[in-house]
């Protein structure tokens, strides 16, 4: 019976044990990772800040061509605005499925204020359309 009891005890103390181990090196390491996940997330929305787009390749969809066109905006000068343009952040979708899309806005060579909202995907950078800030162009566009 004295030997039952201390197995008990045994088992108890073992189960005390492996209960603290589990609590202070495992709970404190899921802390860490959410600690270190807001500090990438934090990193993150810096590189938006700092974000430029400079992908080998530029897709202009029908709907943007259409509306440079309209607004008489050439190529070059969206190219501009991808370099050196400023994100609007309240006209941007950074949470959109795909391909989070930036509104970048900026004045041309030839003085257009300009805003070009860009579909920011992997591999290129798909312009959605492109908005002529100070003119309200008549386009028909779909």
């Amino acid at each position: 019976m004295k030997n039952n009891s201390r197995k008990n005890k045994f088992s108890l103390l073992l189960l005390v044990g492996m209960i603290i181990i589990y609590l202070v090196f495992f709970r404190k390491d899921k802390g860490a990772r959410n600690v270190n996940q807001d500090r990438k997330t934090e990193r993150r929305s810096v590189d938006h800040r700092e974000k430029r787009f400079r992908h080998n390749t530029i897709y202009y969809t029908v709907h943007a061509k259409c509306r440079m066109k309209c607004r008489n905006i050439d190529q070059s000068e969206v190219e501009e605005i991808l370099d050196e343009g400023k994100i609007n952040y309240t006209k941007s979708d950074l949470q959109c499925k795909g391909c989070p899309k930036y509104a970048l806005e900026g004045i041309t060579h030839d003085k257009q204020r300009v805003r070009v909202i860009v579909g920011d995907c992997e591999s290129q950078a798909s312009i959605i359309t492109v908005i002529d800030l100070d003119t309200d162009f008549e386009c028909e566009c779909n």
